[in-house]
């Protein structure tokens, strides 16, 4: 069944003139993949994917051109009554929200415009399965990509902020991904719960840069006393602090955390000077980490395969 193409055109050339009315537009418990072109644009708007809409796909030109950007955070104040707080939470806050499962976006900006001291301000919110990113870029500052549920591969995509900017309990792989600390904090608060849980982040042959400050990020630190994170193959700009990562104020975290990391290299990449309780791999250790099966184990309906032969080249 071949795809259904609609577009998205901020002049009203388009079928729509935001991203929203496009989504709006597409059949309750769609079977059938949605390709919602996007029109080079700032679209100054909060997204929602709903759990009743899978398969849709959000393809612009070029990440620079096409932004879906917003500016909530987690703790807005009303300033008609200042003691009244009127944010909707780390959860609710996401410039974008995607429950749709199947998902993808490719050559898209995710934004949240909350300036620097806001607090959590998410630029996207992912809780859902089977979703596929490619040259996307997610900007802000704390919070900044929020991989809730479900599992995720992201290429070639670009990711900022501050603290915590990649958060959450999915399964995900970040492959070829330019990651970039934009002040002090912690790149990675990965929420594992339990030993049992098959979650965790995976960064393959990533890039790591900072502004040009020295030893004020962390790699990450455990959100759930199991958060589990691998960097390998990756380039670490001396930005990240040579003992690598946090405990979150809580030495109880330094028995359950499981924080690898594998071959990295650059002037971040201090394996002598890393905290005791996280480690370097070896090598028979990689195999479960280091190929896409970590977020697509089922072999006989491999759903990664299925995303990168989806990919829809944009035309206006």
């Amino acid at each position: 069944m071949s795809a259904c193409v609609i577009t998205v055109k901020q002049d009203g050339t388009g079928d729509y003139r935001t991203v929203q009315e496009a989504i709006d537009a597409v059949p309750l418990c769609n079977t059938r993949r949605t390709v919602i072109r996007v029109s080079p644009g700032v679209y100054k708007q909060p997204v929602y994917v709903p759990k009743t809409k899978n398969l849709i796909t959000l393809a612009g030109l070029r990440p620079e051109d096409t932004v879906i950007t917003w500016n909530n955070t987690a703790s807005k104040i009303d300033h008609h009554q200042a003691s009244r707080v009127i944010g909707t939470g780390t959860f609710g806050c996401g410039s974008t929200i995607v429950e749709g499962e199947d998902f993808i976006a490719e050559n898209i900006t995710f934004e949240n415009s909350a300036p620097e001291g806001s607090g959590q301000a998410v630029a996207i919110r992912v809780t859902a399965d089977r979703c596929a990113f490619y040259t996307c870029r997610f900007l802000g500052w704390q919070d900044t990509l929020y991989l809730h549920y479900g599992k995720q591969y992201l290429k070639d995509c670009y990711i900022e902020g501050s603290v915590d900017f990649i958060f959450g309990n999915s399964t995900a792989l970040l492959e070829h991904c330019h990651i970039y600390c934009k002040s002090t904090g912690f790149i990675t608060a990965q929420s594992r719960k339990s030993s049992q849980e098959t979650t965790g982040y995976v960064f393959l042959r990533c890039v790591i840069t900072g502004n040009g400050g020295t030893l004020y990020s962390y790699l990450g630190r455990p959100w759930g006393p199991f958060g589990r994170v691998v960097f390998a193959y990756t380039w670490m700009d001396a930005c990240i602090k040579p003992v690598g990562w946090n405990n979150w104020g809580k030495t109880e975290n330094e028995r359950s955390a499981c924080f690898y990391e594998y071959r990295c290299f650059g002037p971040g990449s201090c394996p002598s000077k890393r905290v005791p309780w996280a480690r370097e791999l070896i090598d028979e250790e990689t195999e479960q980490f280091l190929t896409q099966a970590f977020i697509d184990p089922d072999q006989q309906r491999p759903w990664l395969a299925q995303r990168l032969a989806l990919r829809i080249p944009y035309s206006a």
